[in-house]
């Protein structure tokens, strides 16, 4: 019995040691989001050019809460955390996925419903490693794995300034996740494999800049939680970093450094327009979540900080989508009988009746540069999601003339009329039509949060 009691002893420690040495070698293995940057990084105290943490140069001397402001803003908490037609930060933002919706939580300074509880270190704990206060494990729907980046300080400011703001009662949704994504235990061992996330190093190789840009990215923007494809556990694939994925129902497109199919012939005016104003000339106009990233958090941040993130997204290795056309589509013939896709008749009446007023027949809009299509990397895309998309929801941007608004027609035509007139689009303005079927747009319409 001794025997045996001794032997299972040896088997499970033996295990024990197997599955660390596992998880180790898997982390040793696994790319973090700057890997691709090569050299050596060094501590933040030991760094000796300017500051790349925190705010830019001009909030240096501002006090904890507006320093949190400018933070939270570019970390674009308040988008997340505010439920349609809800109050800012009280959460309730259903966040569909494959296997259920989670719902954003109230960080107002509730005591009983928000985070009014929180001590720092609970702040910084669920953050930076997505750890409730109660010890429960989050979700990586939070970008935990990307604020881990964030400096301690920047993370106290903005719970500075979310303690600054009206305590709002509240309750939290319950999660209708199915088994086994349920089971929050799980996320222990995923942040063992996955979560590479430390406070930010910087690179001395690199610019002062650069490095600026790095922090922007990657511990505030999180820009790869959309931009980056996902492994078999929706953790980020970093050896595709920036390559373009499908999140929240919507396409975020590549935005590397590659010519055809990424941005790497975009000048540096056509990004900083883009992130700063939600169009550039030529390359379209942002919706869906990029709009709202653009509206919430990039239009607010400082010139100095956009030029930053353009030049850290120029540094990303180019990597081709090889479903996109190398070469966007010209401007449409001027008449309706030429272009598009013949047997899209039930597509052409819908595209004549709600669109020919602000796109034209050309797709090169005569009331604003805004509402040009044509050359939109959306309509060169044969999924034609984020057409779809934006036919059943409508966009909103800011132009120097005053807000242009596209409304949504979800609630006006079918999945079957929505899907003709996608294929219509592409058909006319793009490389080469699409396919896209009712019920792919039924499944759009389920995946996106608002």
């Amino acid at each position: 019995m001794r025997k045996r009691r001794s032997r299972r002893a040896i088997y499970l420690i033996a295990f024990i040691a197997l599955a660390i040495a596992a998880v180790l070698g898997f982390k040793a293995l696994y790319n973090g989001p700057l890997a691709f940057a090569g050299g050596s990084t060094v501590a933040l105290s030991d760094y000796r050019a300017a500051n790349p943490t925190g705010v830019p140069a001009e909030l240096a001397t501002a006090d904890a809460v507006k320093r949190g402001e400018y933070l939270a803003r570019a970390a674009d908490c308040m988008v997340c955390h505010t439920a349609i037609g809800g109050t800012q930060y009280a959460g309730g933002l259903g966040i569909p996925l494959p296997f259920g919706t989670l719902y954003s939580t109230n960080i107002t300074p509730d005591k009983e419903t928000g985070i009014g509880g929180y001590s720092d270190q609970d702040f910084i704990n669920a953050v930076k490693h997505g750890v409730r206060r109660d010890g429960v494990n989050l979700y990586p729907a939070m970008p935990f794995t990307s604020y881990g980046y964030m400096t301690d300080a920047d993370v106290l400011a903005i719970k500075a300034y979310l303690f600054s703001l009206p305590p709002v009662h509240a309750a939290n949704r319950r999660d209708t996740l199915a088994f086994p994504y349920n089971q929050r235990w799980t996320m222990v061992a995923w942040s063992l494999m996955f979560d590479t996330s430390a406070s930010f190093r910087p690179n001395p190789e690199r610019s002062p800049e650069w490095n600026r840009g790095a922090y922007i990215a990657e511990a505030l923007a999180h820009c790869g939680d959309c931009h980056t494809p996902r492994n078999f556990a929706f953790a980020l694939d970093n050896r595709r970093k920036f390559a373009g994925a499908v999140a929240a129902g919507w396409r975020a497109f590549n935005i590397t450094s590659e010519k055809a199919t990424g941005i790497g012939d975009w000048s540096d005016s056509d990004l900083i327009a883009y992130l700063s104003t939600g169009h550039a000339s030529g390359r379209g106009t942002a919706a869906g979540p990029m709009g709202e990233a653009v509206d919430q958090s990039f239009s607010r941040m400082a010139p100095s900080d956009i030029r930053a993130l353009v030049a850290y997204l120029r540094s990303i290795p180019a990597i081709v989508s090889a479903d996109l056309p190398a070469k966007l589509a010209p401007p449409a013939p001027p008449s309706p009988k030429q272009g598009g896709v013949a047997a899209e008749v039930a597509g052409k009446r819908v595209y004549e009746s709600a669109c020919t007023g602000c796109h034209g027949w050309t797709g090169v809009s005569e009331i604003s540069p805004f509402a040009t299509i044509s050359g939109a990397r959306a309509v060169n895309d044969r999924s034609a999601i984020n057409v779809a998309q934006i036919v059943i929801s409508g966009t909103t941007r800011s132009t120097p003339q005053g807000a242009l608004s596209m409304p949504g027609f979800g609630h006006v035509y079918s999945d079957v009329e929505i899907a003709a007139v996608a294929n219509y689009v592409t058909g006319r303005f793009g490389s080469a039509p699409s396919a896209i079927t009712a019920t792919d747009v039924a499944a759009l319409r389920s995946q996106t949060a608002r």
